[in-house]
Order: C-alpha cells, then structure tokens, then sequence
C-alpha cells in the first residue's frame, strides 16, 4: 500500500535545525561523559592535558618571577589545601600571562619610540628597507609614481611612516595601559584575599573567583572601548558586529550562592582559564600587526646579499674544487696546513722549547759557560808567560810574578817599535817574530773574552728573544680567548655578567623609583585609574628586576635581603615615602647593583 505524504519517511539531508539539535545533544552528552569520568578518576581541577600544559608554564616562568604577596608558610599550606593550591596556580597563570604581554609591549614601544626619535632619511629607510622584500617594491613603486606629481614622494614616505609609527605607539600605549591596570587589580586581590585563601579556602576561594572573573570583564570592557585606536583594521575588534574579545561570565546563580560545590568551583576554575586563554590569543593578534618587527625583517637586506655572496663563494669553490677537476682548493689547503704548521713551530713550540730550556736546564749550560771561562783562562795564562819570559830576556834581570801584563805590553810594544826599524833583518836574527807572535796571542785573547761576553748576553737574553718569537701566537691567542668569553658570557639584558648587565639593573631600580614617585603624585591629584596603571608597571619593573638579580644575588649572599626589599616595593598599602627610602639603599648597597665588578 503506497503511503500518504504526511506518513512518508523523512528525507535523507537533515534540515539545519535537526543538524543543530543532533550536534547540541552530542555536544552535551559528550561533556557528561567527560565530567561523570572525570569524577569517577577523582580529578581535582582542570582536565589533565590542560593541568600539565599550566603546570609547564607556571615551572616555566614562576622559577623567577615575582611572587605572589603570601606569607613564607603558605607554601606548606598550599601543599596541604588542594583549593588553595588550584587558586594559586590560576593567579600565577594570570600573572604570567599579563606580565609576558606587558614584556612584549615594552619592547614594542621601544623600537617604535626610537624609530618616531629618528630622522626623516632613517623613517624613509625603515619604511623601504625594513619591513621585507614586499615594502621595498611597494615603496619604490610608489615613489616613482609619485615623481611627476606636486608632492616630494620622499615627504610622503616620511609622512607615512610618521603615521604608522605613531599609530603603532597609540595602540601598543593603549594595551600597555590596560594591562597594567590589569595587573595591578590582581596584585591588589591577591594581598587581600591571601591570607584568608590560606586560613578559610571553602569561604575565600568563590570569593577569588568572582574577583578573579570581573576583572576579566573589566580588562574586556576597557580593551573595547579603546576601538578607536585600532581605526586601520577594525577587524582586531569587531567581527560580525560583537567584539572578538568575548569573554565568558560565571553564572549568577553560582554568584548569588555563599557556598559554592566542588563541581561548580571546578566550573569556575576552567570558566577564567578559557578567559585567559582568549586573552593571550587576542593580545597575540593584536601584537601581531603592531609589535617589533621580528630580525629576519629588519635586517632582510642584509641576509639576502650574505646569501647571494655565500652563494657565489660556494659557486667560486665548486669551481676550484675536485668535483670539477680542479686541484686548486687541494694545493691551497695543503699551503694553509703547511703555513699553520710552520707558523706553529716558529711562534709555538720553538720559543716554548728555548724557554724550557732556559729554566730547566741552567746547570748544564751553567758547566759549559764555566769550560769556556776556563778555556780563555788558559789562553791568559799562556800570554803572561809568553809576555813575562819576553821581556826578562829583554831586560836581562828577573821581573815578579805578579807583574801586570799592561806593562810586560808596554815593554813588548817599546821593542816591537825598535825592532821594525830594521824588519828584514829583526826577522830573521831579532826579537821582531816573537813580539809579533805575542801581539797574536793577545789578539786572540781579546776575541776570545769578546765572544764569551756576548755569549753571556745571548744567554741572559734568551727568555727575552723566546717571548719576541711568541708574542705572535699569544696575542692570536689572546683575540680569540676575548671573543670566545664576550661570545659565552655575553650580556643578556638585565641578566647577564658585566657592566651593560651592571647598568642595566640599576636602571630597573631608577625606574621603579621615578614611577613610584609618578604613582604618588597621581594619588595626590586624585588620578586613581592612571595610578592604579603606574603600579601595575611597577609590578612589571620588580618583576624584571627579580628575575635579573636573583642569580647574582645569591652568589654574593645578599638575595635574602633583596628578596624582601623587592618584596616590599610590591606591597599596595606601604607608603611611598617608605617605599623611595628602599629604593634608595638598594641602589648603594647590594653589590649586584653596583656600577663596577668591585665596590668603591
């Protein structure tokens, strides 16, 4: 029997109402099946993938960060209470987050304020030739269509470039300000719910919660009504007509409850994560169009021409080299080896060798140089005798044995005159061969003293002239100690070992102190929204001053002292006189903030 269309079977494409439903319903049974499981596995906060992905976070930045403002015994306390615990790693969460982007936007709004401090040539620059490939062609084109016109192309670059850098700095000023309020509320929170979070977790944790969730709406409602800075592309707001920044509210009937569950806590809990976790990815693509361009930007021209030159080298090589046939690169590395070996054995091992010598075997050469002594010795002795039997047969009498030979010469000389009056026949039957025979004797005494004293200082010199031969080799050496420490114990910021770290620090501590000192004239005026912002950059200069000195301070022992001056900065209620009082002794006495290695 053929059946009536209002009884026909429905129709195999489902109508979009009946697609929704069916999603919806498997989207609730879904989450069921994943919260009875969760409860059945006694999980206690966050689901497991996300708890390990914060807990890596938290390690990965709370090592060093500034802490939260709880007391020394909340940690044991913390270990005890899980609620307590969970609440803790949240604000941690919050805290990471907030002073991570506040970081990203410091760094910003420096490259951006020293690029609007620059010269009209130095924007035309960046805006041809460090924003990539892609703005070189843009900008040249631009300029050449430009040239027939009225206006100078290159003032309508600079113009342009003056209205992006500008346009960028309001933007990253804007955020800049949000956050740091942002900040400053959950700082402010956490010293007033801490110590009851640690005493009362059942009656204080709703309470962290509810505060925790309307600063997150309030830190949305302000994003928000900073749209107007964000007039270039207001896509980064709005989409389809509502906010892209949709942040998520805990129910009112969990609010309007004093006592909360631990199924609706745990609901609350993954509720701000979710916030938080849409804040980081609209603060991301916020950053995106207006943060720092990334190095590979910057400097694009400069990596492709070390492209193409490496690439031509390359090319220049393969030429010479052994794959084409060419023994050229064989021969000049044989050359360099030889060179290197020889440069080694003349400036290295030889002078090493002269010098070891020198120190080690001083009592053999002392032996040969007290022979040589001995041999010109003898060769004196050998001219007194001659000189002295000369001239007592000359004087026909005995002369002392003792007499100097200066005058047994003069006597010598005296006969020598006489005798070479008549040569030929002294020569022969005279005493004319004899003097000249003791004239030899002498001269070869002279020669042999000379020789021994320039011996001698040959001697007393040779660590002198092994040090000359090796000065080479030590100042190569010396080069390339200096550049492999600056390459290891380089300067990283604020973090690092040597003066630029030093000066970095203690400009940390200047500008803690010249905001502390803005944050009290705010208060003064009643400016308590632009205060609240100061602090919360305040909170940011301790943090960066927390994680720069910890190190350094412990090594010198002074990180406990530190610690709880740093501590004390942060605290909301302390007055700021105090406050200026602690900033200017951290400035004088802790020596990893001194301006030198060594204190004065």
């Amino acid at each position: 029997m053929a059946s009536s269309p209002a009884e026909s079977p429905p129709t195999s494409v489902p109508s979009t109402t009946d697609a929704t439903d069916s999603t919806s319903v498997i989207a609730r049974y879904s989450s069921r099946f994943w919260r009875i499981l969760r409860d059945r596995l006694h999980f206690r906060g966050p689901p497991l993938f996300g708890q390990i992905s914060r807990v890596h976070r938290r390690h990965r930045r709370r090592k060093h960060g500034l802490p939260l403002p709880m007391r020394s015994n909340a940690v044991r306390s913390f270990s005890i209470a899980a609620r307590a615990s969970r609440a803790s790693f949240m604000l941690e969460d919050i805290m990471e987050c907030i002073l991570c982007n506040l970081h990203k936007i410091q760094k910003s709004l420096h490259f951006w304020q020293s690029r609007a401090e620059g010269t009209n040539a130095q924007k035309i620059y960046f805006m041809i030739f460090e924003r990539g490939p892609r703005a070189l062609i843009d900008g040249t084109y631009e300029m050449l269509s430009r040239l027939g016109t009225n206006g100078s192309p290159f003032q309508h670059l600079s113009h342009a470039a003056s209205n992006t850098i500008c346009h960028n700095i309001a933007i990253l000023t804007s955020l800049q300000h949000c956050l740091a309020n942002s900040l400053a509320q959950v700082y402010s929170e956490v010293d007033k719910y801490g110590e009851m979070l640690i005493e009362d977790a059942d009656k204080s944790l709703p309470l962290v919660l509810e505060a925790i969730n309307s600063l997150f709406l309030k830190l949305e409602a302000s994003i928000g009504h900073a749209h107007y800075i964000y007039k270039g592309d207001k896509s980064l707001v709005y989409q389809n007509g509502s906010s892209v920044l949709h942040l998520e509210k805990i129910p009112e009937e969990h609010l309007a409850k004093s006592q909360w569950t631990d199924i609706e806590i745990r609901d609350a809990t993954d509720l701000i994560y979710q916030n938080l976790q849409r804040l980081e990815l609209y603060l991301s693509l916020i950053l995106s169009t207006c943060q720092k361009p990334k190095r590979l930007t910057l400097y694009w021209l400069r990596y492709t021409c070390g492209a193409v030159g490496l690439t031509l080298c390359s090319v220049w090589f393969l030429r010479h080299s052994s794959f084409m046939g060419s023994p050229d690169i064989d021969n000049w590395i044989h050359e360099a080896k030889e060179s290197a070996a020889g440069f080694l054995k003349d400036h290295v091992e030889q002078p090493l060798i002269s010098i070891r010598d020198e120190l080690f075997e001083t009592f053999r050469k002392r032996q040969k140089g007290v022979m040589e002594m001995e041999e010109v010795q003898l060769t004196a002795d050998s001219l007194h005798r001659m000189l002295l039997a000369f001239c007592e047969q000359t004087k026909s009498q005995k002369l002392p044995e003792n007499i100097p030979d200066q005058e047994m010469l003069e006597i010598v000389m005296a006969r020598y005159e006489k005798e070479v009056m008549h040569p030929l026949q002294n020569l022969l039957s005279g005493e004319l061969a004899r003097a000249m025979l003791i004239q030899i004797q002498k001269l070869k005494l002279d020669l042999e003293t000379a020789m021994l004293e320039l011996d001698q200082i040959l001697r007393a010199n040779e660590i002198n002239f092994a040090v000359l031969a090796a000065l080479p080799a030590f100042f190569l050496s010396l080069v390339l100690l200096m550049l492999v420490r600056a390459w290891v114990m380089q300067d990283k910021s604020a973090e690092g070992r040597g003066r630029v770290a030093r000066r970095q620090r203690r400009l940390l501590v200047v500008e803690v102190e010249r905001r502390l000192v803005q944050f009290q004239t705010c208060m003064d005026q009643g400016k308590e929204e632009d205060a609240r912002c100061i602090y919360g950059m305040v909170l940011y200069s301790l943090d960066r001053l927390y994680k720069a000195a910890e190190r350094h301070a412990k090594e010198t022992g002074e990180w406990m002292s530190l610690q709880q001056d740093i501590l004390d900065l942060a605290k909301p209620n302390l007055e700021t006189i105090y406050k200026l009082t602690v900033t200017s002794r951290m400035g004088q006495m802790y020596d990893c903030l001194l301006p030198s290695s060594k204190r004065q």
